[in-house]
């Protein structure tokens, strides 16, 4: 049986929720008060991070692993859908740090004006982005939560930007006294490696999620029949199923023919299937269909 963690992820999403606007206010007043195109970019970033934490919590409202008449499989799905917002999320981010920076280059703007103190502020920022994301990616993996790990793949998207923004603007701050005007340029222009990171991290939440949502194979089917077949009893294992993610919930189907026409015998092999695929695979949910002893099929899955 899958555990419910709800309470657990919810409590992490509000303290990341908390730390993200106070991030984003940081970005906000420092981005205006300097000018700087790519510290904006990078508030509208962080503004979906506590869109994220927003959506996480709805999701997380509605992710209850228990079944119950309506979702009879549980509703780990909505978690999942949940991520893959969090995926749409890193696009838009993406496509307005291109976009503002395309802007830049062709339109140009007016100067940036930072000062050292407008830094300190930055380094802070880039303190609570770092604490954050290691703590949901701990707490996340710690209870198998896929909206805390991609919420903290998210972020730290945005302690990359922080850092690209962070070097630019030490640029941007010393070009005059250096002499350097061209390092005005690097405001703007480590727009497109931060993008980069952001498209890598959207696609990273898309790959772990999908098979999710698309009812992907979770497990090899040649490995199911090769531990039921261990089973005394067990003839012949057939049509094998699988669905959902390891570590977390996992749904296995199979036809199967045992030694024996007793109702009550069949049924205690089927068990002592059960506990050995649970021993491997737990949490794990078994539909085990018992076929006619004299039927029997080479098809270990679906062709």
């Amino acid at each position: 049986m899958a555990k419910d963690n709800r309470k657990k992820v919810r409590k992490v999403l509000i303290i990341t929720l908390i730390l993200n606007i106070v991030v984003l206010i940081l970005k906000v007043v420092v981005g205006i008060m300097t000018g700087s195109l790519s510290l904006q970019a990078d508030a509208l970033h962080s503004v979906t991070d506590s869109a994220n934490n927003v959506l996480g919590l709805v999701t997380n409202q509605l992710s209850s692993p228990i079944p119950d008449r309506d979702h009879p499989y549980g509703h780990h799905k909505f978690e999942a859908i949940g991520a893959l917002g969090i995926a749409a999320f890193l696009g838009i981010a993406c496509f307005e740090i291109f976009t503002s920076a395309l802007n830049r280059i062709i339109f140009g703007g007016d100067p940036v004006n930072i000062s050292g103190s407008e830094l300190w502020i930055l380094i802070i920022v880039l303190g609570i982005n770092i604490f954050v994301a290691f703590y949901e990616r701990r707490v996340g993996e710690k209870i198998g939560s896929n909206i805390l790990i991609a919420d903290a793949t998210h972020t730290m998207s945005d302690v990359w930007i922080t850092i690209s923004v962070l070097f630019g603007l030490i640029g941007v701050w010393k070009s005059e006294a250096w002499n350097l005007t061209w390092l005005q340029s690097l405001d703007y222009l480590l727009a497109f490696p931060v993008g980069i990171l952001v498209i890598k991290s959207a696609w990273a939440v898309l790959k772990s999620n999908l098979p999710w949502l698309v009812d992907q194979m979770a497990i090899a089917p040649e490995l199911i029949h090769q531990i039921v077949m261990e089973v005394p009893g067990v003839i012949n294992c057939h049509n094998i199923a699988s669905r959902g993610l390891l570590g977390r919930q996992i749904f296995i189907e199979m036809h199967l023919i045992v030694d024996s026409e007793n109702i009550k015998t069949a049924h205690d092999i089927t068990e002592k299937i059960e506990i050995k695929l649970e021993e491997k695979f737990a949490p794990v949910r078994i539909i085990i269909h018992v076929e006619p002893f004299e039927y029997q099929s080479s098809q270990i899955s679906y062709e």
